[in-house]
């Protein structure tokens, strides 16, 4: 499982990461006039100048199952300036990395999900100050709630970061909650399970449970904690900013392939 999970990785450098390295590269420049969607035999295609794009690493043409997705992706195309920013491209890196990833890895990324999952962010509570126990039962205990009810389970919470095994009936019903997604789907999944720290958010967000904003309030539960302590830290707020908007391209993937 590492192996896979490492060779995805390497992929999402194709597509995904690739981006943060070309921040410090010289960009390349904008080769194309027009950016187009087109309907094709398994989908929707983005084109430039009438071309199919490719991905960048293997050269594979990117086919999506959902029309708006391909219309963020072309929107992204459209908005390149003089020269292209990856950076500026999160739909078309997500997309990118799912389609480099290939088939194979969709196991590895719902295994992935499920070890989120075993030692979720909403499992693991402080034992103090009183403020914040209180704002992590009042966030927490009501996604868990919720999740208890959908899928019939229960929980192990504990305090503290030792390691708290949850029964594996709850870990079995929550893993058949991620069948039938596609490569795609599960590519958004991880993307959000990454940014939140939580598998069980991304479930749940999956399964109507929660709304978007919902996850993004839980997942930052401690940090908001904390800037109502000391303060918000302006590097820290953009970092914020960013791991938002990319949460919220995953979403959207997720939401048009539900």
């Amino acid at each position: 499982m590492r192996d896979q999970l490492e060779d995805a990785h390497r992929h999402m450098d194709d597509g995904y990461g690739r981006a943060q390295h070309l921040n410090k590269v010289e960009l390349p420049k904008r080769f194309y006039k027009s950016v187009d969607v087109a309907r094709v035999e398994d989908g929707y295609a983005v084109t430039l100048d009438g071309r199919t794009v490719l991905t960048p690493g293997h050269k594979i043409p990117v086919i999506v199952p959902a029309l708006s997705v391909a219309q963020a992706m072309a929107g992204e195309w459209a908005a390149q300036g003089e020269f292209i920013d990856p950076a500026t491209m999160p739909m078309v890196r997500l997309i990118n990395s799912a389609i480099e990833s290939g088939e194979t890895m969709a196991p590895a990324f719902r295994a992935e999900i499920g070890k989120f999952v075993a030692g979720d962010l909403l499992l693991y509570r402080a034992d103090a100050p009183q403020e914040l126990v209180a704002e992590q039962e009042r966030e927490w205990d009501a996604a868990l709630v919720a999740l208890a009810r959908k899928f019939d389970i229960a929980f192990q919470p504990t305090i503290g970061i030792i390691h708290q095994p949850q029964p594996e009936h709850t870990l079995g019903r929550l893993d058949e909650a991620l069948e039938n997604q596609g490569l795609l789907a599960l590519t958004a999944l991880v993307s959000i399970t990454g940014l939140t720290g939580s598998g069980l958010l991304a479930i749940g967000l999956l399964h109507g449970l929660f709304s978007p904003d919902q996850v993004w309030q839980a997942a930052h539960v401690d940090e908001d904690h904390q800037i109502r302590l000391w303060g918000e830290d302006e590097e820290a707020s953009e970092r914020r900013a960013k791991r938002r908007v990319e949460f919220d391209i995953a979403v959207s993937v997720v939401e048009a392939l539900r």
